[in-house]
C-alpha cells in the first residue's frame, strides 16, 4: 500500500494523530482524493462510454467535501426534478408546434418551467405550490464559500447562479434524454439548444428569459475575435464540458490548499484544454500559476518580482508568463469588471422587450 493511500485509510478509521503530524496526513488525504476525482473526470474525455455530466459535477463537489457528500440523495433529487418535469409534460403540451422534434422541445419547456415558475403539484388529495429556482445575490463569486458555486448548493437550497443553474439544466436534460449544451460569456454561463423551427436560441436561468444574441454582446466585453475563436458563445459538447468540471476541480483544490505547488492545477489546466484548447478560465488559471511562481521564487529570495526578472531560473518562466498575457487577449478575451456584472445580468429582465427572443418565448407557452 502506498503512502497516499495508506494515509487516506488512517484519516477515514478515524486515528487521531498529533496537530502537525494530522495536519500532513489531512493533506496527504486530500491530495488523493483529487487525484481520485482528476482520475475519474479524465476518464470521461478519453472513453466517451464513461461520460455523465452529473457524476463529473458530483465528483468535483463530493471530493471539494472530501467524500462526505451524500451522493446517494442528491441523485435520488435529480431523478425527482426529471419525473417532475415528465409528469407536468402530461397535462401541458405546447401550442403551435408541430415539427417532429417535437417530444424534444416540450421535454425543454418542462425543464424551463420547473426550474423557473412556480407551478402546482399534486399531493394525494392536496395541492402545494412548487418552488422555482432564483439567483443569489450572496457571494455569487464563491468569495466567502466556494460551496456557493455548487449544485448541490442550487438542490438545498434553490438559489443558485450562472455556474450552478445552467449546470443543474444541463443535467436534467440528460436525465430526460434531452441535448442542451453549455455556452459561455464573460463571468457567465448559459444554455443553448436548437429546435428544427427557429434554430439555435439561448436559455438564461439566472434571469429566466431566452435573450437574443446581441443581449450576449450587449456590454462589449464579447470581443468579436472571443466569439470567432471559441473563448464565448460557443455551443459546447460532452468533452468541452466535462473541460469546465476539470477546471472547477482545480478551483476548489486552490481553495482548500492554497499553498500548493502549482502541479495539480497545471495538469488539471493541461487536460482541460487539450479538449478545449480556448476555454478563458484554464487559460486564467494557467496564467495565475505561472505568476504564482514567480512569486515564490521572489519570496524566498525576499525580493519583489521585478527585481529577479534577469535571473537565469526566471528568465523562460517570465517570457512564458507574458506569451500566455498576449495570447490569450488575442483570443478577444476582456475582463468584465465584477461591478459591471449584475447591471449587465439584470439589464435582460429590465429591458425584456428588447433582449427576449419572442419567438422562443411563444413555443414554451403550453395548452
Amino acid at each position: 500500500m502506498n503512502n497516499r493511500i495508506f494515509a487516506f485509510v488512517l484519516i477515514t478509521m478515524g486515528f487521531v494523530l498529533q496537530d502537525s503530524k494530522a495536519q500532513e496526513i489531512e493533506s496527504i488525504g486530500q491530495e488523493y482524493l483529487y487525484e481520485e476525482a482528476y482520475n475519474t473526470l479524465n476518464e470521461m474525455l478519453l472513453d466517451s462510454a464513461k461520460y455523465s455530466f452529473k457524476k463529473a459535477v458530483l465528483t468535483v463537489e463530493n471530493t471539494y467535501y472530501q467524500g462526505t457528500l451524500d451522493t446517494t440523495y442528491y441523485n435520488a433529487n435529480i431523478k425527482t426534478l426529471a419525473h417532475l418535469a415528465s409528469s407536468f409534460l402530461k397535462t401541458n403540451k405546447l401550442k403551435d408546434y408541430s415539427y417532429k422534434d417535437r417530444e424534444m422541445v416540450e421535454k425543454s419547456a418542462a425543464i424551463y418551467k420547473i426550474m423557473k415558475d412556480t407551478i402546482k403539484v399534486n399531493l394525494g388529495d392536496e395541492q402545494a405550490n412548487w418552488i422555482p429556482f432564483t439567483y443569489d445575490f450572496e457571494d455569487i463569486w464563491g468569495d466567502k464559500k466556494w460551496s456557493s458555486m455548487f449544485v448541490t448548493k442550487l438542490l438545498k437550497t434553490h438559489k443558485g447562479n450562472c455556474h450552478s443553474l445552467p449546470y443543474l439544466y444541463k443535467i436534467i436534460a440528460e436525465e430526460m434524454d434531452v441535448e442542451a449544451h453549455l455556452a459561455l460569456a464573460p463571468n457567465h454561463i448559459y444554455i443553448k439548444q436548437n429546435n428544427e423551427k427557429l434554430g439555435w436560441y439561448n436559455t438564461e436561468l439566472t434571469s429566466g428569459y431566452f435573450p437574443i444574441d446581441a443581449w450576449i454582446m450587449a456590454s462589449g466585453f464579447v470581443h468579436l475575435d472571443g466569439i470567432k475563436n471559441g473563448l464565448y458563445m460557443k455551443a459546447l459538447n460532452d468533452k468541452e464540458s466535462i473541460a469546465l468540471t476539470l477546471i472547477d476541480l482545480a478551483q476548489g483544490y486552490e481553495k482548500q490548499m492554497p499553498y500548493n505547488d502549482g502541479s495539480f492545477i497545471l495538469k488539471c489546466v493541461e487536460t482541460a484544454l487539450k479538449y478545449y484548447p480556448n476555454y478563458s478560465n484554464a487559460l486564467l488559471l494557467k496564467l495565475e500559476t505561472t505568476k504564482r511562481r514567480l512569486e515564490v521564487i521572489a519570496e524566498s529570495k525576499n525580493k519583489q518580482i521585478n527585481e529577479i526578472l534577469g535571473e537565469p531560473e526566471v528568465i523562460p518562466i517570465w517570457q512564458d508568463l507574458t506569451y500566455q498575457v498576449r495570447y490569450i487577449n488575442d483570443l478577444g478575451y476582456r475582463q468584465m469588471p465584477k461591478e459591471m456584472y449584475l447591471d449587465w445580468l439584470v439589464s435582460l429582465k429590465e429591458e425584456k422587450e428588447k433582449y427576449q427572443n419572442k419567438s422562443i418565448s411563444n413555443i414554451n407557452k403550453s395548452k
